[in-house]
């Protein structure tokens, strides 16, 4: 496993690409520079114009709860826009995070589509099962549900955060992408080669059950006019200037997890220990190697301090995360700590040459 001679990302990520050892997000980091953000503000707000007016409200923002989607919140309001948030209600939502959810609607109406938790919990045990990925139907859900939503209300303008290529590195191109397209989603959305009409049959779980996951069909999206946007794309994104909108707007944080480098991301559901645990099972990296790594991007931390903080957080087991215990995750998931054990050997590898 070889990291990045300028960051720490490894280059067992998936689909980052690396040019002379060089990774992808800090090559699109550079990059970053010679955009005229001024030119694509301009370019929002035409893209505002042109949709004000056509449904019950200016857009919809897919929303955690989080920084991010407070901050876009903030920024589109600022911008003129009449927002409707979109929370599609995650696996264990936490205490905090449901106090960032509530906080949120004092800024703009919210609709919260919570889906059959039975099917849910089915569905987290089978994401961990097949593809080690307890958060698959998070995933799944966060890309397919605003999408619902704004087929249905009417409402042809959604925007999600940054575009994960360009801020955390992806095969070279796609840091471009404006738009979230139904190709983007199905190879980018988190479904890691599995479509929700592959879990009908397995435990019980029916075409109706997993209907509240599908994506609108084209026909449906073509005739309501809907078209995702990455707000990222226009305004300059910054994770630690959304965590300081989002806290001057209300949102509460703290630090998660000793696993963790940043306080103020992935604070809404208990079971993202076990999901970035997983990760870093898999593909030799966890959640302080990618938020290190923006870090060090943008000049925040020099590269030996964050590799000397690295060595302490990485491969920590979360034996609680956000103030729910693993034991709870598993009575949930319905499984012992010896099966998931089990699991965990499944998806790692046998060895990293470091």
């Amino acid at each position: 496993m070889n990291r990045c001679v300028r960051c720490l990302i490894p280059d067992t990520r998936p689909d980052t690409a690396f040019v002379n050892g060089v990774c992808s997000a800090c090559l699109n980091h550079d990059a970053q520079e010679k955009i005229d953000w001024k030119a694509r503000e301009m370019d929002l707000h035409v893209l505002l114009a042109r949709h004000r007016g056509k449904g019950p409200y200016d857009c919809i923002v897919a929303s955690s709860g989080g920084k991010d989607s407070t901050a876009q919140v903030m920024k589109l309001i600022n911008a003129g826009a009449r927002p409707l948030i979109v929370t599609a209600t995650t696996c264990m939502l936490t205490d905090m995070g449901r106090r960032n959810i509530d906080n949120l609607k004092q800024y703009a109406p919210t609709i919260e589509v919570t889906p059959n938790q039975a099917v849910r919990r089915k569905l987290n045990l089978l994401g961990l099962t097949l593809v080690g990925d307890v958060s698959w139907p998070e995933h799944v859900a966060i890309f397919t549900t605003p999408i619902r939503i704004a087929v249905a209300l009417g409402i042809p303008l959604v925007f999600y955060g940054e575009n994960p290529q360009a801020a955390y590195g992806g095969p070279i191109g796609t840091e471009d992408a404006r738009q979230m397209t139904r190709r983007w989603v199905s190879e980018f959305g988190g479904f890691l080669g599995l479509r929700p009409a592959d879990m009908v049959g397995w435990d019980g779980i029916t075409r109706v059950d997993m209907a509240e996951y599908e994506f609108p069909s084209d026909a449906a999206i073509a005739k309501a006019g809907v078209e995702a946007h990455f707000l990222g794309q226009y305004l300059r994104w910054n994770s630690r200037e959304n965590a300081q909108i989002a806290e001057d707007a209300g949102m509460e944080f703290e630090l998660p997890f000793d696993g963790n480098w940043w306080p103020w991301e992935n604070l809404d559901n208990a079971m993202t220990g076990l999901h970035d645990y997983m990760m870093y099972k898999k593909y030799g990296y966890g959640r302080a190697c990618a938020q290190l790594s923006v870090d060090i991007r943008n000049g925040d931390i020099p590269y030996d301090e964050a590799e000397k903080i690295l060595a302490r957080k990485e491969g920590l087991f979360p034996t609680r995360y956000a103030g729910v215990s693993m034991s709870a995750i598993l009575d949930r998931l319905g499984i012992t700590r010896k099966q998931l054990d089990m699991l965990i050997d499944k998806f790692t590898p046998e060895k990293y040459s470091r």
